[in-house]
């Protein structure tokens, strides 16, 4: 029967291994319930059929053994009645409806040997269903930890990035401040200088400045015109 080999391939399935492959293992065992639960519709569907055609030979055995009953007795009132020919005409359908009960007998027991397999198989994938009904209640639990997880690493890396940017600016920074302070420097010591050269010029006690050398040479000059004039 094709459905039992189906069922037995089913069964042998290694689902492990299907789930290694998985790239998404929420979603794959989500379509493995899908499938398994099709093939246990068909399952149940083809047990049901098993089963009743059992119950179906089994009446058959037991309307045999009835009939040869129903005949055998006839045939003794037959006998009582001394209607021997009725008694062998009886005793004749009764032998038919014996020759047939092993064949129906034997037909029986196959069907029932197969119902009673199917049913077996049929409790069976209800049974691994439902623990993996509960297996998959897990396995969603540890995927949406697992993505949970993904994004905490995410942004732990981003937090890293932004550790070393922020160390990195802290360093321009510095240098920044470093250059700034050079420049600093650099301005109060040429300030310095001009501010000394400045004090120089008053301190040193050296030549007199442009005004005063003016003002002797107009007083040496108006001397010597008074003196011409005098002439």
């Amino acid at each position: 029967m094709a459905i039992l080999k189906r069922f037995g391939d089913i069964m042998r399935a290694n689902i492990n291994a299907l789930l290694d492959k998985a790239e998404d293992p929420g979603k794959m065992v989500d379509q493995m319930l899908l499938d398994l639960n099709e093939d246990l519709a068909a399952v149940k569907k083809e047990t049901a059929s098993v089963m009743a055609a059992a119950t179906s030979a089994r009446q058959q055995v037991d309307e045999c053994k009835a009939n040869i009953a129903k005949y055998e007795a006839a045939a003794k009132s037959a006998v009582k009645a001394g209607n021997d020919d009725d008694a062998r005409k009886l005793l004749s359908t009764k032998q038919q409806y014996e020759s047939t009960l092993t064949s129906l007998e034997e037909a029986a027991k196959v069907a029932e040997d197969n119902a009673a397999k199917m049913r077996q198989m049929h409790d069976k994938l209800v049974s691994d269903i439902n623990g993996l009904q509960a297996r998959r209640a897990a396995i969603h639990a540890k995927v949406s930890v697992a993505n949970a997880q993904q994004h905490v690493n995410a942004a732990t890396e981003k937090t890293s990035r932004t550790s070393r940017s922020t160390a990195a600016f802290d360093r321009m920074e510095e240098k920044a401040d470093r250059m700034l302070n050079e420049a600093n420097a650099t301005a109060e010591l040429n300030t310095q200088a001009t501010n000394e050269d400045i004090a120089n010029k008053y301190l040193s006690g050296g030549s007199a400045s442009v005004e005063d050398e003016l003002a002797r040479l107009k007083a040496e000059v108006g001397v010597e015109e008074q003196q011409q004039a005098e002439q």
